[in-house]
């Protein structure tokens, strides 16, 4: 499965809309006023499905991850040099991208590749496409994909 995970050029807010292949808005993403990145996900009927919320206070990012209202875990960034990592504590996934910070390839010990991300650079806004392996995947990969790129806008990239 492959989205095409596109901000909105104009938004007071973190703004997403997420497609697929065939141009169909899959999910809708909009930030909300908070301490921190909080940003609400919905499916394509407009109702709520997820949140990714960054936690303030913690040494390196976090974000509390949840499926509606119940939590999920927590995606972290880890402490490393040049290339950057992040782990999740509900799942066996880990995180890890490139020197630029444009691609990542999210993978389970047991179950191998989850997805790969890639950031498309000559675009006005933030563009990401995900390669999904699993569909049933879909969600908690949005939710490490907004994770990565909330840290990213933290530090100003």
């Amino acid at each position: 499965m492959r989205l095409l995970f596109k901000q909105r050029f104009f938004s007071w807010f973190d703004s997403y809309d997420i497609y697929d292949e065939n141009e169909k808005t899959i999910f809708t993403v909009e930030g909300k006023l908070s301490w921190g990145h909080c940003l609400h996900i919905h499916d394509g009927l407009g109702d709520h499905i997820g949140t990714v919320q960054e936690k303030v206070f913690a040494l390196l990012p976090q974000f509390r991850l949840y499926e509606r209202e119940d939590y999920i875990g927590c995606i972290r960034k880890e402490l490393t040099f040049l290339r950057p990592k992040f782990t999740l504590d509900y799942a066996d996934w880990s995180v890890d991208g490139n020197l630029l910070e444009w691609d990542y390839t999210i993978t389970s010990a047991s179950r191998g590749t989850i997805a790969t991300v890639s950031k498309e650079v000559f675009r006005l806004t933030d563009t990401y496409v995900m390669d999904i392996h699993d569909p049933a995947d879909a969600l908690r990969v949005l939710m490490v994909v907004l994770a990565i790129d909330a840290e990213k806008c933290s530090r100003g990239y």
